[in-house]
């Protein structure tokens, strides 16, 4: 069998057994590469005292992070004694071996996607991946035992004393997972590169058909996807905890759904929510009614006939949208405080017993205030969308209707608008079904004592709960809220749209 990359033929043959163990490989290095991100797969865990929230891709990665914990624990305890930092650093050593076969495996399976010469090739990184895996976890089982034999070395007596202040403690089950990923993946590999040797190889040099190639291009983004947006999912189970930051998540600390019920019979909480929701939502809904500006602009920008002027003022526009929120907050703090730029021209022109006023801390029209600086740091960046849209709409629409007597607002009104309103629907959709989120660092930056009742939003107030007052389960439990009130009005929003205008997103 044949397929075709751009114009290049790939030959894509593959027997029976080939196929299946080669399908069998890539479910087994998913499965390890998964392992990476959960906590009880962590085999660099080697004492209770280290936290057991950690991951393998942090314990690979962060040595402070490994160490924080227990040594909090030193100190809260007042022990004087610490363990030796090269035993964990060997640790850490071998959770980054691990990580690196894992590295690999990816790497083989994305290339186990072309032709027969490169499924050649691809086999052998699973096979060094799985060797990298198997010696990372010996280089963590020496570690753990030269913890034990420090502390045995010291005499009987103080090993009685102190071994419990480290209480090292071999993560079993995560040793069990790796070594059972780490064998099963060599062996599997060796059966692809027995079965790719096993019929004469026709291919004159590695290729992959372009699908394959196009989604290996893609594949960072869809990682960065489960990494940011999907694997946070796994946080949730917070919820249900009354957890701390840096709590373990035992049976002690569990309470079902009273930390969902208390949103709703604690009158604190609920109050507070409800004032906190009126906030997200006219400002939300301000930005809605206001989304057609960025349309305007491109249409008005669009209309400009110098080019050199389009691109300055476009150029222009656009710059605010990479500035900080902290930035554009100075700027304001130059112009509005009470010994700004603003004070300090009113003072100039007015006579003596001139009151200065501070108009960043006032909760007078703060909503509006918002709504206008988001919109002139986002204005600019939000029409680039719709100029690209502008530039996509045939040209010969605009020669006809200028033929037959069109003006320059008739044809902005019946052949620009309805080119941009596909486009302006799908962010429309994207927009209702991000109501409750606003974002929070402008919010946070512009906010104090004076405008609190009026800018926090949702997102400010998990933030404030979760961070400020470490009540992370609770402000777990509204952000899970928020995320399936957020999926409820995206398909809402969708099925409107499929209904009214035949066109959907989904």
């Amino acid at each position: 069998m044949e397929k075709t990359a751009g114009k290049r033929p790939v030959r894509v043959d593959q027997s029976r057994p080939e196929q299946i163990s080669l399908w069998a490989l890539r479910i087994i290095i998913l499965l390890v590469v998964l392992m990476v991100f959960f906590p009880p797969f962590n085999p660099g865990r080697i004492s209770s005292k280290i936290s057991g929230n950690l991951t393998l891709l942090t314990s690979a990665t962060s040595f402070s992070t490994i160490t924080t914990k227990l040594s909090a624990y030193m100190v809260e305890n007042s022990r004087r004694f610490a363990l030796r930092a090269g035993d964990l650093q060997q640790s850490m050593l071998g959770c980054l071996m691990i990580l690196g076969g894992t590295l690999a495996a990816g790497a083989g399976a994305c290339i186990s996607l072309g032709n027969r010469k490169m499924r050649r090739i691809g086999a052998w990184f699973p096979i060094a991946g799985a060797a990298l895996i198997l010696g990372g976890l010996a280089v963590n089982r020496v570690a753990y035992g030269n913890i034990v034999d420090f502390i045995h070395s010291m005499g009987e007596e103080f090993a009685a004393d102190h071994l419990a202040d480290i209480d090292p403690q071999w993560p079993q089950f995560a040793y069990s997972a790796w070594t059972a990923g780490g064998i099963l993946m060599l062996a599997v590999s060796m059966a692809v590169l027995y079965f790719s040797y096993s019929r004469k190889c026709a291919d004159p040099k590695p290729a992959m058909d372009e699908k394959y190639r196009l989604f290996i291009m893609f594949l960072p983004v869809l990682i960065l996807s489960f990494i940011f947006a999907y694997l946070p999912i796994y946080g949730w189970r917070y919820a249900f905890y009354d957890a701390k930051a840096g709590d373990e998540l035992t049976k002690d600390i569990f309470v079902g759904f009273d930390n969902f019920t208390m949103l709703v019979n604690d009158p604190g909480f609920s109050s507070k929510i409800l004032q906190v929701l009126r906030n997200t939502l006219i400002m939300s809904g301000l930005g809605i009614a206001t989304s057609w500006l960025p349309i305007a602009f491109a249409i008005l920008l669009a209309e400009v006939r110098s080019t050199k002027f389009q691109r300055t003022v476009q150029t222009l526009t656009t710059i605010p949208n990479f500035l900080s929120w902290v930035l554009v907050y100075a700027v304001a703090l130059s112009i509005f405080a009470a010994d700004g730029l603003i004070n300090n021209l009113q003072s100039m022109l007015t006579a003596s017993g001139f009151v200065r006023t501070d108009y960043l801390a006032s909760a007078d029209g703060v909503w509006i205030k918002m709504l206008l600086w988001g919109t002139w740091k986002g204005l600019g960046w939000s029409a680039i969308i719709y100029v690209a849209g502008i530039a996509g709409i045939d040209q010969q629409l605009y020669e006809a209707a200028k033929v037959d007597g069109a003006n320059r607002f008739r044809c902005i009104w019946h052949i620009t608008v309805p080119g941009l309103i596909p486009t302006y629907m799908v962010m429309l959709l994207m927009s209702i079904a991000g109501i409750l989120s606003n974002g929070m660092e402008q919010y946070l930056v512009f906010s104090n004592p004076y405008n609190g009742d009026y800018i926090q939003v949702l997102d400010l107030y998990v933030y404030n709960l979760g961070i400020g007052n470490n009540q992370l389960s609770v402000s777990t439990v509204i952000g899970i809220l928020k995320s399936l009130i957020a999926v409820v009005l995206l398909f809402g929003a969708n099925g409107i749209s499929k209904a009214v205008r035949g066109e959907s997103i989904i």
